[in-house]
């Protein structure tokens, strides 16, 4: 039987497991995902903050979403709900290695945690990605089986950050995939494999 907690944080980390089956189980699984924590968040009090700004309709959000070693369910939320396809409203689990890109991303051009990227595409529907893909034609840039329906991916600019710098800091990072558009103002970065273009 499965049953939830009321906790407001999603622990990764148990400090005394008991010896159950379903602990050793959950211990395994709560490792795993520390090990999508860079490492500076296992130690506590270090927090990770996201913020955005959609530029289709201006929504805001800022959101604290992991507290050491923890992931915060609210933030996670918030920030499922500011990346979501804004063309037709679906939400969509946003990944949360992403999450961290976008954070480090943002720290490593020096920037302050309540520094809004500028979001053009978040969460994108299959409806969506096929629509954008017909509009577009083979050459849109928009692929078949892109990262952002699986809530990977982001197109994002940081305001009074060069498009450039900011490109050379995400491939940096060695993290995923970072495309450049300069043309149309933002780069791409996802947690797919490592490419650039």
């Amino acid at each position: 039987m499965l049953t939830t907690s009321k906790s407001p944080s999603v622990s990764l980390t148990n400090a005394t497991p008991p010896v159950s089956r379903r602990a050793l189980i959950g211990g395994g699984i709560a490792g795993a995902a520390m090990l999508m924590l860079p490492h500076r968040a296992a130690a506590a009090p270090v927090e990770w903050r996201l913020a955005l700004r959609n530029v289709h309709n201006g929504e805001t959000v800022d959101a604290l979403f992991a507290r050491g070693g923890a992931f915060l369910p609210q933030g996670l939320a918030e920030l499922a709900h500011g990346m979501r396809d804004w063309r037709t409203g679906e939400i969509f689990t946003m990944d949360r290695p992403l999450l961290m890109l976008l954070a480090s991303l943002r720290d490593r051009l020096g920037q302050p945690g309540n520094k809004a990227f500028d979001l053009i595409s978040g969460y994108r529907s299959p409806a969506t990605n096929s629509a954008l893909r017909s509009a577009g034609g083979a050459h849109s840039g928009v692929a078949t089986k892109s990262q952002h329906m699986l809530g990977k991916a982001s197109d994002i600019h940081l305001p009074g950050v060069e498009l450039a710098r900011l490109r050379a800091a995400a491939m940096a990072m060695g993290k995923g995939g970072v495309g450049y558009y300069p043309r149309d103002g933002f780069v791409h970065v996802d947690t797919g494999r490592v490419r650039h273009w």
